[in-house]
């Protein structure tokens, strides 16, 4: 059993974040946004940040308890209100040319019994609050990177049999596996093997250049993902708009691309839960036409996807579509995370709202104007969702009518 207080084992995840997740650059800021139950590691990133020769790191720590308490107590109006400084804040950090790090370890329904009109209405004025400012981390203009840890609460979530100890050291395995780390390995060259495997199946899928991909699953996803012209595939590493490699999400298996906002038919099934705004939505499907979600139902949550749906009218049209093998090490695992970072990188997952500019050639010098003319999608939200299955059939099918098949039996063919 590995010992996670050893810290030799924290300190090579620390690493990692810092080096290969936000590549910390000589004379630049790091901003990391945390819980304080995370002190300690976040300790080992700053330390880390400083050896890489950071100029200064800001922390922007959280506190669950008190974000459960404030929707308990305060009124939706108090929830809806964000100060000037916050977006001041945030701008502060972007014109400097910061870094971003992630830490997340939320609980995934931490906000079960809140009442979603609540939270979409404090959501909705977050996003619409600090719109001007989401570029930033769209378009690749600074390094940006997500990572977590396990918390008490989401651990229970996962392995609810086990006990508190023994469902904390088995949520830390699945993480440290997913990373790509133990203790004899050296990450750094582990991930820089991953993200030139990601890149083959890139150049692969660019070389085909699909009009559409067309989704088959017996879970009842017969779906048409049409892609924006000149679009392009990614996966692994990104680079910003200065040329700096780094690694957005930490773990990711995943190969995406941008679709046709008007260009989506069909019904999809998600296949894992989506934990979105402290709730989570169970057993949904979305029916698409023209590129638009036009019906969709829910086993658990309907509400809340129905507010997802209706936050903007770049929420009911998708803005990623993302491919991910079958036999992944974290669909292997059989493991339910109930967290995003995890769950989509189990699974060929959609995103509803936003776009990446840079998976269109020249999108991050594009005007708002330009990328919707392409066909990009543009809203305040960027929520994925899974629908993958260990028997999907992708095929890809190009502008003269050839068909070519990607997936069968939920992997790649090539």
């Amino acid at each position: 059993m590995i010992d996670y207080m050893n810290d030799n084992l924290l300190r090579k995840y620390a690493k990692l974040a810092v080096k290969v997740g936000a590549n910390i650059q000589p004379e630049q800021l790091l901003v990391i946004s945390a819980e304080v139950r995370d002190y300690k590691f976040v300790k080992m990133c700053i330390e880390e940040a400083y050896k890489a020769k950071a100029s200064e790191v800001m922390v922007n720590w959280s506190y669950e308890d008190l974000t459960l308490l404030n929707f308990i107590n305060c009124s939706t109006e108090i929830l809806s209100e964000i100060p000037d400084y916050v977006y001041d804040k945030q701008k502060y950090v972007q014109d400097k040319g910061c870094a971003f790090l992630h830490i997340v370890s939320d609980t995934p329904d931490l906000l079960a019994g809140i009442d979603p009109e609540k939270i979409m209405a404090s959501q909705i004025a977050a996003m619409k609050k600090m719109k001007p400012l989401k570029n930033y981390t769209m378009a690749n203009h600074g390094q940006w990177s997500i990572i977590a840890l396990p918390s008490l609460a989401w651990a229970k979530k996962v392995f609810p049999d086990k006990t508190d100890e023994e469902a904390v050291e088995a949520l830390w395995d699945a993480i440290l596996m997913s990373v790509r780390i133990n203790e004899e390995n050296d990450p750094v060259l582990e991930w820089q093997k991953h993200n030139e495997k990601l890149r083959k199946y890139c150049d692969i899928l660019n070389e085909y250049n699909f009009e559409k991909l067309h989704f088959e699953s017996t879970t009842g996803t017969d779906l048409y993902v049409g892609l924006v012209k000149n679009h392009l595939w990614e996966g692994g590493s990104g680079v910003t708009t200065k040329g700096i490699v780094f690694n957005p999400n930490m773990p990711t298996e995943e190969v995406f691309t941008m679709p046709d906002k008007n260009n989506v038919s069909g019904k999809v099934v998600a296949t894992k839960p989506l934990s979105y705004g402290g709730k989570l939505i169970d057993n949904f499907w979305l029916k698409f036409e023209d590129g638009k979600v036009v019906n969709h139902g829910a086993e658990k949550e309907v509400e809340t996807l129905t507010n997802l749906l209706d936050t903007d009218e770049g929420s009911r049209r998708i803005g990623e579509v993302a491919l991910i093998s079958y036999n992944s090490p974290i669909s292997l695992s059989n493991i339910l995370f109930y967290n995003t970072l995890f769950d989509e990188n189990a699974s060929c997952h959609l995103a509803l709202g936003q776009a990446y500019p840079d998976n269109i050639k020249g999108g991050t010098t594009m005007s708002e104007e330009q990328l919707s003319e392409a066909g990009a999608n543009s809203s305040m939200n960027h929520v994925d969702f899974m629908f993958g299955s260990k028997d999907m059939k992708i095929t890809g099918i190009k502008a003269n009518g050839e068909e070519v098949l990607v997936f069968e039996e939920g992997n790649f063919v090539f």
